[in-house]
């Protein structure tokens, strides 16, 4: 089994890595998504990401002490919400207010959150943690990916085919408590599942950086 560095290859597979008990309480009052829930505000997820905790403290070896959840999303791929997303770089980050600065657009409103899209240094300094709840197989969606393209910055959408000539492309397989961590910047994909059964994601952007002038972190 080939293993990833998250510097060489934007990716990295933690086997084990957290205590998959205690998220049911929050997990278990989801809505059903259809292709994703924005979580905000979740007293009981900002206690599962305190600064003492084991996610923390993963996020932390990447970015260091200054690592701090800045966006959170449920996935849940079943049978009746089962839907494909296609080759993709992510580049919107959620922010508290909107002002008008050079380099920072377009806008947008997710679930009531402002996003932007921001230089993509801003990007390509984050790193994502998508933690597992259940198993993840070869034909129940695993996130795809192209190794190495988080350092190519960001690809016009025709370069995305030839990006993945370039670097080839590999799927995250995991146990339930196993988090794969990879750089925000990395181009990937997620097919509809080939036999659909639960997959709940809990995944959550880091950042170390301060953004400038007014514009502050949406937070979880």
């Amino acid at each position: 089994m080939t293993r990833f560095e998250l510097e060489r290859d934007g990716v990295q597979h933690l086997t084990n890595a957290f205590d998959v008990k205690n998220w049911s309480g929050l997990v278990a009052e989801m809505p059903e998504p259809k292709a994703g829930v924005r979580l905000f505000g979740d007293n009981e997820l900002k206690n599962l990401l305190n600064i003492e905790s084991e996610i923390q403290n993963v996020a932390r070896e990447y970015l260091g002490e200054n690592a701090q959840p800045v966006r959170a999303i449920y996935f849940n791929k079943t049978a009746e919400n089962n839907w494909p997303l296609g080759w993709h770089q992510d580049r919107t980050i959620a922010v508290k207010e909107r002002f008008e600065i050079e380099g920072f657009g377009p806008w947008s409103i997710k679930a009531g959150l402002h996003h932007v899209e921001p230089p993509f240094e801003v990007i390509s300094q984050m790193v994502t943690l998508r933690l597992h709840l259940d198993k993840v197989d070869e034909t129940n969606a695993p996130l795809r990916f192209a190794p190495g393209s988080h350092r190519m910055g960001k690809l016009k959408v025709s370069n995305y085919q030839g990006t993945l000539d370039a670097c080839g492309e590999a799927v995250s397989l995991a146990e339930a408590g196993d988090i794969w961590v990879y750089r925000t910047s990395i181009l990937h994909a997620s097919d509809a599942a080939a036999k659909p059964k639960q997959r709940r994601v809990i995944q959550i952007d880091y950042s170390a950086a301060e953004l400038p002038s007014l514009l502050e972190w949406a937070g979880i």
